[in-house]
């Protein structure tokens, strides 16, 4: 098996949605609202990314993604 691309995803808090950027994948940058539909998103936007950059087409490819969200725990009032 090949070595998985490696997708970074981080929360922004602000926005309210996952954004997701990768230096394995030229051009790759996005966001969803869950991670399931980034997930979901990632599934089409690799292959045509790699491809666009010069992959060769009908190669399965295996991604691993690397969510990190922080939170702060507020006390209570």
């Amino acid at each position: 098996m090949d070595k998985p691309l490696y997708v970074h995803a981080d929360w922004d808090a602000e926005v309210g949605v996952w954004v997701a950027t990768s230096t394995d994948v030229p051009g790759l940058a996005t966001e969803a609202d869950t991670v399931e539909a980034l997930i979901a998103k990632l599934e089409s936007m690799i292959p045509e990314l790699l491809a666009a950059n010069g992959a060769p087409a009908g190669i399965g490819t295996t991604f691993e993604l690397l969510a990190r969200r922080f939170d702060q725990i507020r006390p209570a009032a």
